[in-house]
Order: C-alpha cells, then structure tokens, then sequence
C-alpha cells in the first residue's frame, strides 16, 4: 500500500454528501476547484480544521469563469462567506455551489436569491434594494427615471400588504409563479 494523503476524512465526506446536493465524486472536484483558486496556498489535506478556517480572498473568487460575468458577484459571495465580506472557507465555497447547483429545490434557491437581493440586511426588500438589484441586472443602463418606474411597478405587483417593501412570502409568492427562475439560479461546473 502506498502513503495516499486524503483530503478529507470519511466522515467529512459523509457530513458534505449529508448536507449538501453532491456526491462524494462531486464533492471532491469541488475541492479541487477552490484548490485551483489559490494552489499555492491552499492546503492539499483538509482533515483537520481547514474547510472552516482557510480562506481564499473574495478576488481570487470572482475571477472563477462561473462567477466573473456575474453582475451579482461580489454580493453572493458576501451572502455565502461567513465573514459577510467575500472571503470564503471551503465550507463556504461548497455551500454556494450546492444552493446554485441544478438539484437544490426552488425553496432553498428562493431563499438565497432573496438574501442576495436584501442588501441592507433588513429582510426585505425596499425600493433602495430594488434599485441595487436592478442596477445589477441592467448594468447600471437605465436613466434614474426608468428604475423609479421599474421598482414602483414591481412594488405595486408584488406588495400585497402595501408596506412599500418587499417580504420573504411576497417575493417566495413571484418566484414560485416564474417559470425560468430555477433554470437561471445556478452556476453549472
């Protein structure tokens, strides 16, 4: 028998296989991704504390070629990283990539999807949310007029308690009623 090193225990890729929507095949070339991100730090043995303290920078991230065309980026990166700044652990890294994979369900997805768009982190989304989020998805290309217009006809189709913001079961009830939204919230490795 030779010295195989291991990258994870039996156990850590039974927890992973558990609370993620990978296989242990997956799982592993995921790891390899994030290796891939910054090999020369990265530890090639992540048996110990590794997958939850290591992190790779936010810049080394967004520059993944699932990512970096994004317009959404760096906040998803912010919603997943434990450290509310980008910088993901692998645990971290993993996490994103189960919630964006094809076989997460709607609810999983929708409740990302709205943290993503949340980006006061009030839990809801305002107007000044709804802006950010269309700046996002349109490039900043609309003159100010036209995303006052967009934000107030999605608030008066969407806010059903008329609050002026959006809910979780508010935005949960648009979702469910868009046919493309599963088929366009993922990242495919």
């Amino acid at each position: 028998m030779g010295n195989k090193q291991s990258t994870f225990t039996e156990e850590q890729l039974d927890a992973y296989q558990d609370c993620t929507f990978f296989t242990r095949k997956e799982i592993l070339r995921i790891y390899k991704r994030f290796f891939d991100l910054q090999p020369a730090i990265v530890p090639r043995s992540m048996t110990g504390n590794q997958p939850h303290t290591f992190k790779v920078l936010f810049e080394d991230v967004e520059k993944m070629v699932e990512l970096k065309e994004n317009p959404f980026r760096r906040r998803i990166c912010e919603v997943f990283s434990e450290d509310g700044r980008g910088n993901m652990t692998f645990d971290d890294f993993l996490d994103m990539l189960s919630v964006f994979s094809e076989t997460a369900p709607r609810d999983i997805k929708s409740v990302y999807a709205f943290r993503i768009y949340d980006f006061d982190g009030d839990n809801f989304l305002g107007k000044q949310d709804l802006e950010r989020t269309l700046a996002c998805l349109t490039r900043n290309e609309l003159t100010e007029e036209e995303v006052g217009m967009v934000c107030d006809k999605v608030l008066e189709e969407a806010d059903l308690d008329d609050d002026g913001q959006l809910s979780y079961m508010e935005f949960e009830h648009i979702v469910s009623r868009a046919p493309d939204f599963l088929s366009t919230f993922h990242i495919r490795l």
